[in-house]
């Protein structure tokens, strides 16, 4: 990419896709467009065919997609399966019939079955059974990997796919009913400990800017007490004020991985500029007869992994909540191990720099800035 290169970054107010904007202007390129929902519904085929036709970017960076954690995936079933659909076939396709340069495509490591050999290399993709709770929006991501790899093959597009791990950082959604585990955990600690405190300006300060279910620091004390016992932040009322517990879904055990959104971003730049798809597709395997082109795309991970009990402690440690933790065993687990083998990232030249611990504190920072 040349740095005036007209980039398309689809998704640009969102976890990651905010992250690559920032990283791209701090990287000098001029030419970075994005719209919001309300400009271009993805959704929407004609439009994104008019915008295109219209803008003519040469790269695009797909980063946008209908996400959460474990419970928006177990109650919007219908919603993550059409609409990633939607949004991953309209652009994608789009990006063909103006012969964009580049693509690059964003899924997750949730494409892998449930019970792969850890870590979870790209060959274990389609080797067995997904996890029930999130298999419709694994299955949109797949289809958008198998996407980018026949258009490639068919048309000679250069499109690349890119499997993060679980991310977490700047413009993190901090929805309790539908963020992931790391940032829902967060907030509610964070809330916690406002209750210890009996901190009840902070506590209005939150819902003012992040209201729960439309309760707002507006509402009334026991209004509020209300919607944070619904999401598990809860008063003991048989002692003081202080005594504060916080619930989090499942037993604890599970194992997960987290790459801190920048860097997830930094990659993903590090792919536009330097991999193509004959990089991850060489020629010299064409010539044998049977060869047949399978998983082309490429995990980005640390290969760490840390277990939920151990993450909620650190999290407890990191903002200074003295509350208890309280793991709903009758609440699923989901898959039980998603450790990534960044092998393949490795091999090409990029590696990940900031560890859980020093995530965690400047996700907090961020938090209470924002």
């Amino acid at each position: 990419m040349k740095k005036d290169s007209k980039i398309y970054v689809a998704g640009h107010l969102g976890l990651v896709g905010s992250a690559i904007t920032k990283i791209l202007n701090g990287k000098g390129y001029t030419n970075i467009i994005g719209r919001s929902i309300n400009e271009l519904d993805l959704l929407d085929q004609k439009a994104v065919l008019a915008f295109f036709e219209k803008d003519k970017p040469e790269y695009v960076i797909l980063a946008a997609a209908k996400v959460g954690g474990i419970v928006a995936n177990s109650t919007y079933r219908g919603q993550f399966i059409y609409e990633n659909l939607m949004i991953q076939n309209h652009v994608i396709h789009a990006a063909y019939l103006h012969q964009v340069k580049k693509l690059l495509f964003l899924g997750s490591t949730c494409i892998y079955p449930r019970d792969s050999p850890q870590p979870m290399s790209e060959d274990c993709l389609l080797s067995g059974p997904l996890e029930y709770t999130n298999e419709p929006y694994a299955i949109a991501k797949i289809a958008g990997i198998k996407l980018c790899e026949s258009y490639n093959l068919q048309y000679g597009t250069n499109f690349i796919s890119v499997m993060p791990t679980n991310l977490y950082g700047p413009n993190d959604n901090f929805d309790l009913e539908k963020s992931h585990v790391l940032p829902a955990m967060l907030r509610k600690m964070h809330l916690g400990k406002c209750l210890q405190e009996n901190n009840w300006n902070a506590i209005a300060d939150d819902l003012n800017k992040r209201p729960i279910e439309g309760i707002s620091g507006a509402n009334t004390n026991d209004e509020i007490l209300s919607i944070l016992n619904k999401y598990g932040i809860r008063v003991n009322p048989l002692k003081s004020v202080e005594s504060v517990s916080v619930e989090i879904w499942g037993t604890g055990a599970p194992m997960r991985e987290f790459l801190w959104s920048e860097e997830m971003a930094d990659a993903c730049i590090f792919v536009m500029e330097n991999i193509d798809f004959l990089d991850v597709n060489p020629p010299e395997s064409h010539q044998l007869v049977s060869h047949e082109v399978r998983n082309t795309h490429i995990n980005i991970g640390t290969g760490k992994e840390i277990s939920i009990k151990e993450l909620a402690n650190l999290i407890k440690s990191g903002i200074g909540y003295d509350g208890e933790i309280v793991f709903n065993t009758s609440k699923p687990d989901g898959t039980m191990r998603k450790l990534t083998d960044p092998s393949k990232i490795h091999a090409l030249g990029w590696h990940h720099c900031i560890e859980i611990d020093e995530g965690i504190e400047k996700l907090y920072q961020w938090y209470l800035s924002h």
